[in-house]
């Protein structure tokens, strides 16, 4: 049955850590799922988490702070000692207990490693740490399973089990000559269903999709998407395997890059959540509410120059919320289907003229039914027929430069090395505000 968690169960709980009942908090937990518990330890202080931890089994007890999220880890592991640390990492995959140990300052990180019990975790994390978080080599794991060419079924059976320990997860096992270097794969079923002395080289795939160390998460995310796969292999420059990258990595890294473009587009800086500091917060989100200020004061400023044509005309006063809020939505929209877009390489197969081509002639289409929609209005509402037209053209000249725009805008960021994702926030909504009332009265000037 799913856990629950209730206001009834925390606060039976808070009770039973008040009064230091280690029989129930034992029994309450038995068979809940590691993140559950990390769920629940975020409704305490660091002081009772560290009590209920230090009532699990150490396997446990690892999976648990590997599920608590970065920021909360780093605040929680400043209450554990060294020898501590250390049995955990001891249970940790060498993917997971690098990132734990990327988190503790130098020295204490070197004194983790130092008193580590087994020199095959030891070699791995050592090997794991001179790797950037954001490439593959430091996505990946070294536990493995791995068979030479020259073996038979059996001799992979038993590799298979001397390994069952460390590897948690077997997707597949995988090929390599004498020197290490990936050949393919070959299925648990076809193991299975072999003969004992069966040759791997009679049976393995040599079809294997593989990403290479120094590959940016990006383009691991996706291979991994392209051709749906739970595990990746990790191979050198020479084609020699070190180690593999499971789903579970993989869908932590969309995650994060996800969030990542969600507080781009919506104009925050840093990531943030809602438990840290008001300063932190406020450091996010400022940067961009500045950017859209500066960006009202030159609307403001841009509005005044035209302080005649509104003092003869004041009705035009009353599209400026049209006009800007139009351009703002259609130059979102371009840039959202854009961004996209780029993270899919292979939807970029038509030519940039083809394509651009095809955003002016929806663009087109868009203006004509809004500016037609606009100018039915006006007319229907009593407006002057001078100004009805005036009106709509504008509109129709701010949907088609607001669509090239929210179009151009992302593909130059990216370029250019900028994460595109800039480009569907307050960066297009500013410019767009000022283009559209740019067009808006140049229009009135010309034909009022």
């Amino acid at each position: 049955m799913q856990f629950e968690l209730t206001n009834d169960f925390r606060e039976r709980m808070e009770q039973a850590l008040a009064e230091g009942d280690k029989d129930f908090i034992r029994g309450c937990l038995e068979g809940v799922k590691p993140a559950d518990i990390s769920a629940l330890l975020q409704e305490f202080d660091t002081p009772q988490s560290k009590y209920v931890l230090d009532l699990l089994p150490d396997e446990v007890r690892a999976e648990i702070i590997n599920d608590l999220d970065q920021d909360q880890r780093v605040k929680f592991l400043k209450n554990y000692e060294v020898s501590e640390l250390s049995v955990i990492v001891n249970h940790l995959d060498s993917d997971d207990a690098v990132d734990l140990l990327n988190e503790l300052p130098l020295q204490q990180r070197e004194e983790v490693i130092a008193r580590l019990d087994n020199e095959e975790k030891e070699a791995n994390i050592l090997d794991l740490l001179r790797y950037d978080d954001d490439v593959a080599g430091g996505l990946m794991a070294k536990e493995l399973i791995k068979a030479n060419l020259n073996w038979t079924v059996v001799q992979c059976i038993e590799e298979i089990r001397r390994q069952a320990e460390n590897v948690q997860k077997v997707y597949s096992v995988y090929v390599i000559d004498d020197h290490g270097k990936l050949l393919g794969r070959v299925s648990l079923k076809k193991i299975i269903l072999s003969n004992d002395q069966t040759k791997i080289a009679d049976i393995f795939e040599e079809d294997v999709v593989a990403v290479e160390t120094f590959m940016s998460e990006e383009e691991v995310v996706q291979i991994m998407r392209k051709y749906d796969l739970e595990a990746i292999p990790v191979v050198n420059v020479q084609g020699k395997l070190l180690g593999r990258i499971t789903i579970d990595d993989v869908v932590d890294v969309m995650t994060e890059l996800a969030e990542e473009e969600r507080n781009l587009m919506a104009g925050i800086t840093e990531d943030v959540e809602e438990d840290d500091s008001v300063w932190m917060i406020t450091r996010a989100r400022l940067p961009w509410l500045v950017v859209g200020v500066l960006g009202g004061f030159i609307s403001a400023k841009f509005i005044g120059v035209f302080e005649q044509e509104l003092l003869r005309v004041t009705a035009i006063a009353f599209f400026i919320p049209l006009i800007q809020a139009t351009g703002g939505n259609v130059g979102i929209q371009s840039s959202s289907i854009v961004v996209q877009s780029l993270a899919n390489p292979s939807a970029f197969t038509d030519s940039m003229v083809k394509r651009l081509l095809k955003v002016f002639l929806v663009a087109l289409l868009n203006g004509l039914v809004l500016a037609v929609m606009v100018y039915g209005f006006n007319l229907l509402t009593g407006a002057e027929f001078n100004l009805s037209i005036v009106v709509s053209l504008a509109l129709f000249g701010v949907v088609v430069i607001a669509s090239f725009l929210g179009t151009i805008t992302p593909l130059i960021l990216d370029r250019f090395g900028f994460n595109p994702a800039l480009a569907s926030g307050p960066f297009i909504t500013t410019t767009n505000d000022l283009l559209g009332l740019g067009i808006y009265f140049y229009t009135v000037h010309l034909l009022l």
